[in-house]
């Protein structure tokens, strides 16, 4: 794959909060920017063979995709894989525990971009790169203070 950014935050919350929050679909619209909405194409709970049709906006453009789960261990790892919409592209979340008993949460984009995308990875990795680390802090201030 083209394009493979890896991000992470340190949520001084518990494992188990930070994971149900930020591994539910139906909150992605609250932490992410560029994400506009969310709809469950099949029924919650959340498990492998989940699919899930996003709504997102990013670089001016509008993007609807559908996610399907892959894998899922509750509170540890969430893997999403796009069945439409997008080339392929592939989402891992990770949980882990830190010393300190918050939350150490890793955000992983892999995907082979189409098109102008394939000469512009390098660019494209680095504006992916900042819009997930707005979102990981997003996410830690809403944890954290709310």
């Amino acid at each position: 794959m083209a394009v493979d950014v890896l991000t992470e935050v340190t949520i001084d919350r518990s494992r188990e909060l930070v994971a149900a929050f930020a591994g539910n679909p139906t909150n992605a619209p609250v932490w992410y920017a560029r994400i506009c909405g969310v709809t469950w194409q099949t029924e919650p709970p959340l498990r492998v063979g989940s699919r899930m049709a996003f709504v997102a906006r990013f670089l001016g453009r509008r993007l609807a995709y559908t996610y399907e789960v892959v894998d899922h261990r509750p509170g540890e790892r969430l893997i999403m894989r796009t069945v439409a919409g997008l080339p392929p592209r592939e989402t891992t979340y990770t949980w882990s525990d830190t010393p300190e008993g918050g939350t150490r949460m890793t955000l992983r984009n892999r995907g082979e971009p189409g098109g102008f995308g394939q000469l512009a990875a390098p660019v494209l990795e680095a504006v992916i790169r900042r819009a997930n680390r707005a979102d990981l802090t997003r996410l830690k201030t809403l944890l954290e203070t709310g």
